[in-house]
C-alpha cells in the first residue's frame, strides 16, 4: 500500500478514537410542544458554557418577487427591541452571553451561547421577541436605511460584489434562489411598509414554523422543563405551507459576459446539482474539495501552480435545500486570455470524467470532512445549530450519520457523478472581464 495512504488510514483510526473517547457523538432528546414548537436538546457533558439556537423556515425562497430581501430586512428588526423588552442586547450582556443571526435561501437562525446557568435567560428573549417585538414607524425605516446602505456597499460598491446577482439570475429562472437573500433591489425594501413586516412576522415567526435547539451541560429533563415554561403558552399560529416553482434543468448553456472596473478578470461556471440530502449533494462536495481543496488539490496545483494561467481558483458547492448549484472558478493572470483560461477549467472537470480519482486523493478528501466534523463537534454552539438545521432537513438522526456516507463512496460512484454533471449543455457561464 502507498505509504501516504497508510498515513492518512492512521489519522482515520486516530479520528475514530478521538471522537469515541470525547463522545462526540451527538446524543438528543426530541419533544414537540402543544403549539407546534420542536425541541431538540443535548447534554454536552463537562462544559461551562451553553448555546440555544432558535431555527425558523424563513428565508429568501419564501418571499414575493416583488418584494423580495424581507427575511434579510427581518433579522435587523428582530434585534429592535420588544414591548417587554426595549434593548435586547442589555439582559444578555449581564449574564455575560453572546448573540448574533444569519439569513439564507432556507432558513433564519438565531443564536445565544452563555454560561450554562443563564439559559433561561436566552430563553425567556426568545420567547418575548417570537411574540411581542415592537415594529414601530421609526425602527422600520431606521432598519431599511441598514439594509439599503449594505445593499449599496457590499454588492453594489465593491468589486465583484453583484458577481452572486448576476450568476443566480443566469443559472435560475423561475426559482426564488434566483435572487441573493439581500433582495433583487433595494426598492423591495425601500417600499416594505408596516402592514407587509407585520405580515411576514405573524406568518412566519410562530412556533409550528420554528425548532428550538438547546446544548447544555444541563439535565435533559431540566431544559426541556425550561422549554415548555416559556414556550409553551404561545399560541401556535399556523406552520405555512410556501409551494415553490420547481426549476427546470439547463436545457442550453448559458452564458453571461459583463465588463467592470475589478482588479482582474474572473470567470465562474456553475452546474445544477441535487438537493441538500440526495447522495448527488454529497458527490458534488468530495469533488469540489478534489478540485479545490487546498493549495494541494488539482486546480490549484495545474492552473496557478503549472499552468500559471490564474491567480487564484475556486470550486465549491451552494448548500441549498433545494437543487443547489456546483461552481469553478478563477482570477485569470494578466496576460491569460480569456478562452484558454475557460477552456483550462473544462479540462479540470473532463479529467474528473475520464480518469478515476486516486486513492490518495479520495481518502485525503474523507479524512478532511472527518477532521472537520470531530473537532467541529467539540463546539457546543455547533451542536446546538445542527440539531436544529437537520431536524429542518427531516432526518435529524442525518447530523450523526455524514461522515459514514462520505465515506461509503467510491471513485468509481465520483467518476459517474462527474460525468452526469458537468454537461456543457447543462451549464452557466459568467464572464466578469476587467475593464
Amino acid at each position: 500500500m502507498n505509504a501516504k495512504i497508510v498515513i492518512f488510514a492512521g489519522y482515520r483510526v486516530f479520528y475514530h478514537i478521538f471522537a469515541q473517547f470525547f463522545n462526540l457523538m451527538i446524543t438528543y432528546s426530541q419533544h414537540t410542544l402543544r403549539n407546534g414548537l420542536r425541541v431538540i436538546v443535548h447534554r454536552a457533558d463537562g462544559g461551562a458554557m451553553a448555546a440555544v439556537n432558535m431555527l425558523y423556515r424563513v428565508g429568501s425562497r419564501n418571499e414575493n418577487p416583488e418584494r423580495t430581501g424581507f427575511a434579510h430586512l427581518f433579522e435587523h428588526l428582530m434585534f429592535r427591541g420588544t414591548r417587554a423588552v426595549p434593548d435586547f442586547d442589555t439582559p444578555l450582556h449581564k449574564v455575560c452571553a453572546e448573540n448574533n443571526a444569519f439569513t439564507n435561501n432556507d432558513y433564519t437562525d438565531y443564536y445565544v451561547t452563555l454560561p450554562r446557568e443563564n439559559v433561561a435567560t436566552a430563553l425567556w428573549l426568545e420567547s418575548d421577541r417570537m411574540t411581542g417585538l415592537d415594529i414601530t414607524p421609526e425602527k422600520l425605516e431606521a432598519e431599511k436605511r441598514v439594509v439599503v446602505e449594505e445593499f449599496n456597499q457590499r454588492y453594489l460598491g465593491q468589486p465583484y460584489g453583484d458577481v452572486w446577482m448576476l450568476m443566480r439570475r443566469l443559472a435560475y429562472k423561475v426559482h426564488p434562489y434566483r435572487w441573493q437573500t439581500i433582495g433583487m433591489t433595494p426598492e423591495h425594501i425601500l417600499g416594505a411598509s408596516g402592514e407587509d413586516v407585520r405580515a411576514f412576522y405573524e406568518r412566519y415567526y410562530n412556533p409550528a414554523n420554528a425548532i428550538l435547539s438547546i446544548a447544555a451541560h444541563l439535565d435533559v429533563d431540566d431544559m426541556l422543563r425550561m422549554a415548555e415554561e416559556w414556550f409553551g403558552d404561545i399560541p401556535a399560529g399556523v406552520a405555512p405551507v410556501d409551494v415553490l416553482p420547481q426549476e427546470p434543468l439547463i436545457a442550453e448553456a448559458r452564458r453571461l459576459e459583463v465588463v467592470r472596473d475589478v482588479p482582474a478578470t474572473a470567470i465562474m461556471i456553475a452546474f445544477p446539482m441535487g438537493t441538500r440530502t440526495s447522495r448527488n449533494y454529497y458527490a458534488g462536495d468530495i469533488l469540489s474539495d478534489i478540485l479545490a481543496g487546498g493549495s494541494s488539490a488539482r486546480m490549484y496545483e495545474s492552473l496557478v501552480r503549472q499552468r500559471r494561467l490564474f491567480s487564484s481558483v475556486n470550486a465549491y458547492i451552494t448548500v441549498d435545500l433545494d437543487p443547489g448549484l456546483f461552481v469553478v472558478t478563477g482570477h485569470l493572470l494578466p496576460e491569460t486570455p480569456v478562452s484558454v483560461a475557460e477552456e483550462a477549467l473544462w479540462d479540470e472537470l473532463r479529467r474528473l470524467q475520464d480518469e478515476r480519482v486516486g486513492d490518495y486523493e479520495l481518502e485525503k478528501v474523507k479524512n478532511k470532512f472527518e477532521a472537520e466534523t470531530v473537532f467541529g463537534e467539540l463546539n457546543v454552539m455547533n451542536k446546538a445549530m445542527n440539531l436544529g438545521f437537520y431536524e429542518m432537513l427531516g432526518d435529524l438522526e442525518l447530523v450523526n450519520r455524514e461522515v459514514e456516507i462520505y465515506r461509503s463512496f467510491t471513485a468509481g460512484e465520483l467518476r459517474d457523478e462527474a460525468v452526469a454533471m458537468f454537461i456543457p449543455a447543462r451549464s452557466a457561464t459568467l464572464i466578469y472581464s476587467k475593464s
